[in-house]
């Protein structure tokens, strides 16, 4: 787990994992989004992970305003659902 973005609205953390062993071993993750303000939080995995990443690396390569970063995550977080709860 490692978080790779932290605006005053969003925060993006990466999940990588291996599933199975030895010669079985995938190789997984994806990324969690919470909305602050919203409190809620989306978790990207597969198609829609590796599309989030391939977003990101465009934005990054561009050297964009953090205010980019955000307008392209907020298109994620309008799918969120789950509400953030503090335990």
């Amino acid at each position: 787990m490692q978080m790779v973005y932290n605006s005053d609205h969003y925060v993006v953390v990466e999940f990588d994992f291996a599933v199975g062993e030895g010669a079985d071993e995938r190789r997984g993750g994806g990324y969690e989004i919470v909305d602050k303000f919203a409190r809620k939080e989306i978790f990207l995995e597969g198609a829609a992970a590796e599309s989030f990443q391939r977003g990101v690396q465009a934005l990054a390569e561009r050297e964009g305003p953090p205010e980019a970063f955000d307008a392209f995550i907020e298109g994620y977080t309008q799918l969120a659902q789950q509400p953030v709860v503090l335990h």
